[in-house]
């Protein structure tokens, strides 16, 4: 049913650009902070960019500088711009989706969810 689904991926030349999309539905976009992830062959998939619902941004090291991150809450769509990509930034990229607030019926309860998207692929030749 609902899912996040990304686009943008392919194949680029070292010190080439991309730029990531991933769609959400509103009831998960308008709810969550976003975030994309990347795994490479035989990594533990880490954190590269993420932004709140208020659009406060946080970077790896590794990217900054050379990634941005930012959303567009009228098409419901985070976006991942990847500049100067190096070999090293090659890997599955993952959307990620998280919310957390209180209960409309209980200030005392927490509403949490948790949503990936499937991937895109980022390879980097030189």
């Amino acid at each position: 049913q609902e899912q996040l689904v990304e686009s943008g991926g392919g194949l680029v030349q070292a010190g080439g650009s991309l730029r990531l999309s991933c769609a959400a539905p509103e009831s998960i976009f308008r709810r969550s902070d976003m975030a994309w992830y990347r795994q490479a062959p035989g990594k533990e998939r880490e954190l590269v960019a993420e932004i709140s619902k208020s659009g406060s941004t946080n970077y790896a090291d590794s990217v900054k500088g050379r990634f941005s991150i930012s959303r567009d809450s009228a098409k419901n769509t985070v976006h991942l711009r990847m500049d100067n990509l190096k070999p090293e930034d090659a890997a599955v990229y993952y959307c990620y989706a998280h919310s957390l607030e209180p209960d409309a019926r209980s200030s005392m309860r927490m509403n949490e969810h948790h949503y990936w998207g499937q991937g895109t692929q980022v390879t980097v030749s030189s």
